[in-house]
């Protein structure tokens, strides 16, 4: 990896991230696939393309949407072309030829996030690299780094979801469930399972009042 010091390159970059330079997505285009798109859930991105709705909350990982294209090592967008279909990534820095994906975590991780391995690995085949960092930070200074090298397997499987997303928006059919610990926190829960009620606050008079009816 060399001698450079690449906490100080990550360190500066942090300081420039912006919120609002998230790639944006043609909805009329079904020939066009973002990686970040692929990585989650197929139906959460189906959703956003034909009945988008706003989350209900923003984790602190939405921050790193993309960096400011005016420092020094900037991101960087590239595509990679399968059959006729245009898959689009997007790599937060690129330094010595070494992609680098940075997350901020509440917590950090033992491991890899596999949904982080699989975007940086598709990262590293759009933009022809070999090897990649992904930097996991906390907002109180402490980070982590796993490095990856391109695995063909890996996104043999990626292409193949990038063909599964792309046919069904041709065809206007919803991809099938895929439960994660996300879907509590997703906007389309109530596209998905049964629909959420909202909780009513119960108080010690109230739930004597209920046992009561209930004798």
């Amino acid at each position: 990896m060399g001698d450079r010091d690449y906490r100080s390159v990550v360190t500066s970059v942090i300081d420039g991230i912006s919120r609002d330079i998230s790639s944006k997505i043609d909805l009329k285009d079904d020939k066009t696939i973002h990686v970040y798109e692929i990585v989650r859930c197929l139906r959460r991105s189906y959703f956003d393309r034909t009945a988008p709705k706003e989350p209900e909350t923003i984790g602190p990982s939405s921050l790193i949407g993309g960096l400011l294209r005016k420092m020094s090592y900037g991101s960087t967008q590239g595509e990679f072309v399968i059959d006729d279909i245009k898959l689009k990534g997007q790599a937060d820095m690129i330094v010595d030829n070494i992609v680098i994906a940075l997350q901020i975590v509440t917590q950090l991780p033992e491991n890899p996030f596999p949904s982080d391995a699989l975007y940086l690995n598709a990262c590293l085949w759009i933009f022809n690299k070999n090897e990649g960092i992904i930097v996991y930070l906390t907002s109180d200074g402490k980070e982590v780094s796993f490095y990856l090298n391109k695995d063909k397997k890996m996104f043999e499987e990626f292409i193949r979801r990038v063909r599964v997303l792309s046919n069904l928006l041709v065809e206007k059919k919803v991809p099938i469930l895929e439960p994660s610990s996300e879907c509590n926190a997703c906007q389309y829960y109530d596209e998905c399972y049964i629909k959420r009620k909202k909780s009513k606050n119960v108080t010690v008079d109230s739930l004597f009042g209920f046992m009561k009816q209930e004798k």
